[in-house]
């Protein structure tokens, strides 16, 4: 520290308590030395500070510094003085170079104790060894140990020691005194933060001084802050988004700095924080306004929303909330009145098309009943006319300039950020409607398809998920009923979320229940998110009866607002035991069919055949030579039905092994 290595008592090579007598004896001594460039040494020169480089000029301005009470006083609270029997003995051990013991010893009479005749001076020394250390927490038991000998009844025997008996001194003063030394040494070498921790071993009488002088600079600050950007506001309205986020940036460390300090019930905080929430919101509320009038392409009614969110976070009274709240509440208004107006625009044109559709129908069916010749059956409607001019009853042309009026991709983006999902949902079933019956529908289609590419501001983060089966079964066909998913998830913000759920099965189709799922999905979930939520978890989809899953990949993709946020894959196939079964019921089956069959049977009758031929008459054979011909066909067929008997029997063995093994894996299953 820089009070202590160039301390004009350490200079002038003596302790801060030493009579008048000695220090003009030393004074004499070092000024005669640095005359003739003698190196000086003194028995204070402790080896912990390092070297010093005494000079003429330094040596003068040392001894010039403690010529006066006050700066005696000033100047020894930053160095060692020698008063008592421990503070000899230490002294004593730091010239030696032994600085634990001397450490040990100041210690011992301090810790846990209050200052008192004998130890005051030891409070000063500990401190100021402290002080010199580059450990905070050493820094701040430093520290309290000079704040608690100055406030201590003690103090005036530490004054006395170095400075006159007639010398009286105002202890507050004296500590403001040492802590606005300290704070300048702490300047560049700490943040305000880490600063104020250094003090926090204070009492309150140090906490508020402190206070007080870490809020006078962040208070000005922020109010030339606030000053600068009024002035840039009303002068050019077209940049007061930029100059409301600038202001925020350029202030927030020092609001952050008065809400520790002060507490969010100071009124000195609240006054500040409400002043610099109203700049930032008037910000967003003329530069909302600036850019409707000039038509301005920039999306300022997100960019007004969120200087307004900034203001209601700082606002600190209950006047400046509501009013942020309100201006919210106002630019929420305006963002959904683009939804409100598309939802207006598609349902006039169904409304339109229904009553045109039901007139048209009504008047077929008058002319059904009233005209003879379609009653006699002379004449019939042309139902497919009827249908077209249904279709074309409406002037699809006009529709789809009203749509790119309406709907541009700047409002679809707006839409899209709407927190009112009541509102998209009919605003994304109007819109199908429309595609689905309109006879020009390719700008109806585009609008769907840039929304549905439009991704959702969502309220959380999925970290991860899982698939649900009932009662936590294996994903085998025998075990499934219904089969659900769970969403692991970290929750920025609480909202209201509607999911929409699409079950793709192993065909690539949407599995959906006519009568109760949504258009184009499964099923739908409406879900409420709060800080607390760690998962999302949506109820199964199947029969209660039966799996009606087939075998196979499926997955089950998750959307939000028409956007495809998260997909899962599964599989699902026969348990274990099913399988098995399925063996062994064609393994028996190939058994009964090896059973059944007749091994060699054609070349056994091909034999029985070429025996029938021998058997006959034939001219120029005798009849010795016919029975040879005959025994050696028998020996044949005898062969072919014996091996036919091995063979068939051999197969039946092994099959029957194989049913039995897989039998004895079918008792063992788990499945």
């Amino acid at each position: 520290m820089e009070l202590i290595q160039n301390n004009p008592y350490r200079i002038a090579g003596i302790l801060s308590n030493a009579t008048e007598r000695e220090l003009q004896k030393q004074k004499t001594k070092i000024k005669a030395y640095t005359k003739v460039g003698k190196e000086i040494k003194s028995d204070f020169d402790f080896q912990f500070l390092g070297n010093i480089d005494r000079t003429e000029e330094s040596v003068n301005k040392a001894f010039s510094n403690v010529e006066q009470n006050q700066d005696k006083v000033n100047y020894a609270l930053f160095w060692f003085l020698n008063v008592s029997p421990f503070d000899n003995t230490a002294i004593e051990y730091l010239k030696n170079g032994d600085e634990e013991k001397a450490l040990e010893i100041w210690e011992k009479v301090t810790n846990d104790k209050d200052v008192n005749s004998k130890n005051f001076s030891a409070f000063n020394n500990l401190g100021t060894y402290k002080l010199l250390s580059r450990d905070k927490l050493d820094i701040k038991k430093g520290i309290e140990a000079k704040i608690k000998l100055i406030e201590s009844d003690y103090f005036e025997s530490f004054v006395h020691s170095v400075a006159d008996e007639t010398y009286t001194i105002d202890n507050q003063k004296q500590s403001e005194k040492l802590i606005d030394e300290l704070l300048t040494q702490f300047k560049n070498q700490y943040s305000s933060s880490e600063t104020l921790q250094l003090f926090s071993g204070c009492n309150g009488t140090t906490q508020r001084y402190l206070s007080k002088k870490f809020t006078e600079e962040p208070l000005h600050k922020i109010e030339s802050q606030i000053e600068s950007c009024k002035k840039k506001r009303k002068a050019d309205k077209s940049r007061a988004y930029e100059f409301g986020l600038k202001l925020f940036t350029n202030t927030k460390d020092d609001l952050s700095l008065l809400k520790s300090l002060l507490g969010t019930s100071d009124l000195k905080y609240k006054a500040v924080a409400d002043q610099l929430a109203n700049e930032i919101m008037q910000c967003g509320i003329d530069y909302f306004n600036e850019s409707q009038e000039n038509d301005s392409s920039d999306d300022s009614l997100k960019q007004a929303q969120e200087l307004n969110e900034t203001a209601l976070s700082i606002a600190a009274g209950k006047l400046t909330r509501d009013r942020a709240k309100d201006s919210l509440a106002t630019l929420e208004e305006m963002r959904d009145r683009e939804v409100a107006q598309a939802i207006a625009l598609l349902q006039s044109v169904k409304d339109a098309y229904e009553t045109n559709e039901q007139k048209i129908r009504q008047q077929v069916k008058d002319l059904k009943e009233s005209d003879p010749l379609i009653k006699l059956g002379h004449r019939t409607i042309n139902q497919s006319a009827v249908e077209d001019n249904i279709k074309n009853s409406i002037d699809w042309g006009k529709v789809n300039e009203l749509l790119k009026e309406i709907l541009p991709d700047e409002s679809l983006e707006r839409i899209k950020a709407s927190t009112k999902n009541e509102l998209k949902s009919e605003f994304t079933e109007l819109a199908n409607w429309l595609k689905e019956y309109s006879q020009s529908n390719s700008v109806i289609s585009r609008i769907i398809d840039k929304y549905k590419r439009i991704p959702p501001k969502l309220s959380f983060k999925i970290v991860s998920s899982e698939i649900t089966n009932t009662d936590s079964k294996p994903l085998y066909t025998k075990y499934i009923r219904y089969i659900g998913l769970k969403v692991n998830v970290e929750v920025l913000q609480e909202s209201t979320v509607t999911f929409y759920l699409k079950y793709i099965n192993p065909k690539g189709k949407v599995d959906r229940n006519k009568k109760s799922s949504p258009n184009g999905y499964t099923r739908l979930d409406t879900k409420n998110l709060n800080k607390n939520s760690r998962t999302i978890s949506f109820a199964g989809w199947g029969n209660a009866d039966e799996c009606t899953y087939d075998i196979g990949e499926h997955r089950i993709e998750v959307y939000v607002d028409e956007y495809l946020i998260h997909t899962k894959k599964y599989k699902v196939d026969l348990a274990p035991s099913e399988k098995l079964e399925k063996e062994i019921a064609s393994a028996e089956k190939k058994l009964r069919e090896i059973n059944q069959t007749d091994y060699y049977e054609s070349e056994i009758r091909s034999a029985k055949n070429e025996m029938s031929e021998i058997q006959k008459f034939k001219l120029f054979r005798g009849s010795s030579e016919k029975q040879s011909q005959i025994q050696a066909q028998q020996a044949k067929i005898d062969k072919l039905i014996q091996q036919a008997k091995e063979e068939k029997k051999k197969d039946v063995r092994t099959q029957e092994e194989k049913i039995y093994k897989l039998k004895m894996e079918l008792s063992v299953a788990k499945y």
